[in-house]
């Protein structure tokens, strides 16, 4: 695509690739570039082969690209393993002694420059500086960025970085990149987020007051960015001996009154069903990230799926209402975490927000306000009358009215077992029925609640369906399959459950054929679309190696298989 250049770093973990990826992004931002960046990951702290991504366009862009034009080379396998994905014109930028395996190097003695500067530490901002006068940002723009990143470590750590950055420029001068960036003007160009930094930052904008957690990739940065915040905000984040704690902690305080969460992945997710079963029981409202990854087992700690869409959807023994969301973009993770705070209070259900490590782990620019309500709705019962205070008083709408302990003279009873309107349990026949169907009663102002899936292109010959994390990809692999002759469109779900099946019927059945495209093995939204509408996709484009689909692969998937 015109007006775009990617840079891929690679290198073993422990080498600062991360750092080299961040403070390129952040200058690219600054330089008013629109991007995306991929963060790729062994799960080892040190060794192993491990990539970042960025992708910068003059144009907004959700997806990695596969064509590579800066390969920058912070270990000796990376020229060899990536350098078949340079385009023509495309560079290797690597330290001293690296072999190109037959690729275009500059060769830039990294680690020397950064002694040069003040210490070996500093060589990712050599590397970072080298890459960034290739693509031909100013320095000062770069300068910049280092004063800020770096001003909290002291004086010494600006001077060191600011030196090895110009470095870093000065190594490069006068070599001949076919790719340099068109920048526009400068200027920070919206925001910069990763997935978890926005899952974080909409939980709060959603009044989270307390969450819990046991340390699982992909889910345990979301936590840390809501421990950073903890000094600014009304907020405690525990992290608990196991998923199992940490559920039932978040439980004990939404009982207590404030809006709650936790987040995990699959194994901590199974771990934690009894408790989905217990709020679901108690009515206690409580939103839970199921930061997906590859299973089952350990499975891929650090590597991305979608194959737990089915398990959220029924997740826990029996049967009661709940919600399942999955953004699909950085912006979407902080809108749908306030919206799943609000409606786990509103309906007194569980939320499921289904993310995973792509999502969460991945960069990008969002120029959209992140809006906070003046005021937070809350569904409390402020002044019970202990004369007539039902906990779970049979309604119409199914909600009951919650009072918080403590609060005037009524007493509570907060039972794991089926129970009575006042909280006893129950095993009553007719009681049983009457409370089972008093919680299904909530169902159809949560379907109102659910948001139409994305529709571009409606009534082509085939619609390509997805869902969560595949939105860009797909988004731009319809476009280009569309520029080569082929009548395509695209419905992207971020609701999930309850399952908005009349609308998607109406949708599908404007069109010849529909087709799913999924992280998973098995086409699990396909088979959701048939369970509900009884429509049958015509197949699916599966994907399912730890790895997150790239606009290209979809573009070749579907003209193999369709």
């Amino acid at each position: 695509m015109d007006g775009q250049v990617t840079i891929k770093i690679g290198g073993a973990a422990g080498q600062g690739i991360q750092t080299v990826g961040r403070l390129l992004a952040l200058a690219c931002q600054k330089g008013g570039a629109w991007l995306f960046a991929l963060d790729d990951h062994e799960s080892r702290i040190r060794g192993g082969h491990n990539f970042q991504l960025l992708r910068l366009s003059r144009e907004k862009v959700a997806a990695p690209s596969r064509e590579v034009h800066l390969l920058v080379a912070l270990d000796k396998v990376t020229p060899a393993l990536h350098g078949p994905e340079l385009v023509a014109g495309g560079l290797v930028l690597a330290d001293e002694g690296v072999d190109p395996a037959g690729w275009p190097l500059v060769e830039v003695p990294f680690n020397r420059l950064a002694e040069e500067a003040g210490g070996k530490i500093s060589a990712n901002t050599v590397a970072a500086g080298a890459c960034l006068a290739l693509l031909g940002l100013p320095l000062e723009l770069f300068q910049g960025v280092l004063e800020d990143r770096f001003r909290a470590k002291g004086g010494r750590a600006v001077e060191m970085n600011l030196a090895a950055a110009e470095l870093g420029y000065q190594a490069v001068a006068g070599v001949a990149f076919d790719h340099p960036f068109a920048w526009g003007e400068p200027g920070p160009r919206g925001r910069l987020l990763a997935g978890s930094q926005a899952l974080a930052l909409g939980a709060l904008a959603g009044d989270l007051r307390f969450g819990a957690y046991y340390p699982m990739s992909p889910a345990t940065d979301i936590m840390a960015h809501l421990i950073d915040l903890e000094d600014l905000f009304p907020l405690v984040i525990e992290q608990a001996e196991d998923e199992i704690a940490a559920v039932n902690l978040a439980i004990g305080a939404s009982y207590a009154g404030v809006r709650a969460m936790t987040a995990t992945s699959g194994g901590g997710f199974s771990l934690m069903n009894e408790g989905l079963g217990l709020t679901a029981m108690t009515e206690t409202p409580l939103v839970i990230v199921l930061a997906q990854r590859p299973g089952p087992a350990t499975g891929m700690a650090t590597r991305t799926a979608q194959a737990d869409l089915l398990f959220a959807v029924h997740a826990s023994q029996d049967e009661f209402p709940r919600f399942v969301l999955a953004p699909g973009s950085v912006r979407e993770c902080y809108e749908t975490m306030a919206r799943a705070l609000n409606l786990a209070d509103r309906y007194q259900v569980p939320v499921i927000v289904l993310a995973d490590q792509y999502l969460t782990d991945c960069l990008a620019i969002t120029d959209q306000p992140l809006n906070v309500p003046d005021k937070v709705e809350r569904y409390l019962e402020l002044s019970p009358d202990p004369a007539t205070y039902r906990r779970y008083a049979l309604t119409e709408s199914g909600i009951s009215p919650r009072a918080l302990p403590g609060r005037g003279d009524v007493f509570f009873w907060v039972p794991g077992n089926e129970h009575r309107e006042d909280g006893h349990p129950a095993e009553d026949p007719a009681k049983r029925t009457a409370m089972v169907d008093k919680r299904f009663a909530k169902l159809p102002a949560m379907l109102a609640e659910m948001e139409p899936p994305e529709v571009e292109h409606e009534g082509a010959e085939t619609l390509l369906l997805s869902w969560g994390s595949t939105q860009g990809s797909l988004a731009e692999a319809v476009g280009l399959l569309r520029a080569q002759g082929h009548d395509l469109g695209r419905v992207h779900f971020r609701d999930l459950w309850p399952f908005p099946a009349k609308g998607v019927a109406s949708i599908l059945s404007r069109s010849k054929r529909f087709i799913t495209v999924e992280g998973n093995k098995t086409g699990q939204l396909a088979k959701l679309i048939r369970l509900e509408t009884g429509l049958k996709a015509t197949g699916s484009i599966t994907k399912y190696d730890g790895r997150p689909f790239y606009p290209v692969d979809i573009v070749e998937m579907y003209k193999e298989r369709f």
